[in-house]
């Protein structure tokens, strides 16, 4: 069979993320339409980076001027669902959206999903990405086996009981471009959502709300002490917990104050497919813009009411800039780099106004009253801790940095967010 030829590059190519607050530059972006295109890609560049859905808030994709910026749009969105095993073998490029319709009709499910289902599985995973749940883990715990194209074209397969499986998925694209990974399944399921409103900081007891559903979220946007929402998430083959501690909502609700609802999945206890359930917001439906910036701390759950009593005491600093902040939690993983790597976390995660000027003092002042409780920034959003503090946080840091200099000798899949990362 003849190959198909390469699609010409767009050169001297400049473009934003997914919130415009960004500019990525690279001096060629390809869009690779076979495996042996994007490998002869990889072997005969000296800079690579790969751009997945854009739904980051840093430069954590940007290749630098001088680099190439792949796109894995273009390849064949392979699914191969394996019934028996109960497992799927994913593009990189895929996005959740798309798997999960695919995994459903084979009568197979995720174990969870994030609040948005339009962001890419590869991009996902390496980034520590997550949904809810006291017993779920980030979406990085599915993975049981990664395919990486390394620097000199060549594939390595890293899966569990691999001594470099804790680097190999969340790994910030350093090791090279993750073409397919494997993840596990689990028989379908149904999840139902029930909301409620104004939950009070007063006298919470956050382990027992947490637990209080498969996956739970709490919106606030600081303007006062307290929850104005609370999303349950309740899988139908589990109990329906009881939840005395806030009215039920009597209206369809978004998580931002103020805007339409229409584009969140279902709500008021009607039951439905896992995935129209887990995240917030319909596949159907196009996300916003991005009139927005983003931030999140991940840090360990033991700390969760001490950490929000701290952020209730700068409240009116952060909702000054503040769309809305949702509080998950995320079960302990094995991933170096993950930012709930070898502890039960607590997620805040804020959505601010798209004004970066005005939201990074805010950010500063954040950080600075999280800091007693060890926070980790989620990699692709907004924070400004220095680089040397963020590995400080890491204790196997030195060991991905290992795992990287020997999969990738010359540093072809670092950029200046890697570089500092690692301490390079």
């Amino acid at each position: 069979m003849t190959e198909t030829a390469p699609q010409t590059a767009e050169t001297n190519w400049t473009g934003t993320n997914w919130a415009g607050n960004v500019t990525f530059a690279a001096n060629e972006l390809h869009r690779p339409r076979t495996p042996g295109e994007l490998r002869s890609l990889v072997a005969r560049s000296t800079r690579v980076r790969v751009l997945g859905s854009g739904h980051s808030f840093n430069l954590i994709a940007e290749p630098g001027a001088d680099g190439v910026l792949l796109s894995l749009d273009a390849l064949p969105a392979e699914v191969d669902v394996d019934t028996t095993a109960r497992t799927v073998r994913v593009v990189g490029g895929m996005r959740y959206a798309e798997l999960a319709g695919r995994v459903h009709a084979h009568g197979l499910a995720l174990p969870n999903m994030a609040s948005l289902p339009h962001i890419s599985v590869a991009g996902s995973v390496a980034t520590g990405t997550h949904g809810s749940g006291v017993r779920n883990g980030s979406l990085a715990s599915a993975v049981r086996e990664v395919e990486i194209v390394t620097a000199d074209g060549s594939t390595v397969v890293v899966g569990r009981g691999d001594r470099r499986f804790g680097g190999a998925v969340t790994s910030l694209g350093a090791l090279g471009v993750v073409t397919a990974l494997t993840l596990d399944l689990e028989p379908d399921y149904q999840v139902e959502q029930h909301l409620f409103t104004e939950l009070p900081l007063e006298g919470l007891d956050f382990e027992t709300v947490a637990g209080a559903a498969y996956s739970v979220s709490l919106f606030t946007d600081w303007t006062a002490p307290g929850f104005r929402q609370v999303w349950l998430k309740r899988r139908t083959d589990q109990p329906l917990a009881d939840f005395p501690w806030a009215a039920p909502a009597t209206e369809p609700l978004h998580p931002v104050p103020g805007m339409p609802a229409g584009n969140c999945t279902e709500q008021f206890g009607v039951p439905g497919p896992w995935h129209e359930r887990l995240p917030h917001f319909r596949a159907e439906f196009t996300p916003s813009n991005g009139e927005e910036l983003q931030s999140e701390y991940l840090l360990p759950r033991e700390h969760a009411t001490e950490a929000l009593y701290a952020i209730d005491g700068i409240r009116e600093t952060v909702a000054g800039v503040l769309q809305t902040c949702e509080v998950r939690t995320v079960a302990a993983d094995e991933q170096w780099l993950s930012p709930a790597h070898g502890r039960d976390t607590v997620a805040l995660h804020f959505t601010w106004i798209a004004d970066t000027p005005a939201v990074l003092p805010v950010v500063r002042r954040l950080e600075a009253v999280l800091e007693p409780y060890d926070p980790r920034p989620h990699w692709g959003k907004v924070f400004e801790m220095p680089a040397a503090e963020v590995r400080g946080r890491y204790p196997r840091i030195r060991d991905f940095a290992a795992l990287a200099r020997v999969l990738d000798p010359a540093g072809k899949f670092t950029n200046d967010f890697v570089r500092d990362v690692l301490g390079d």
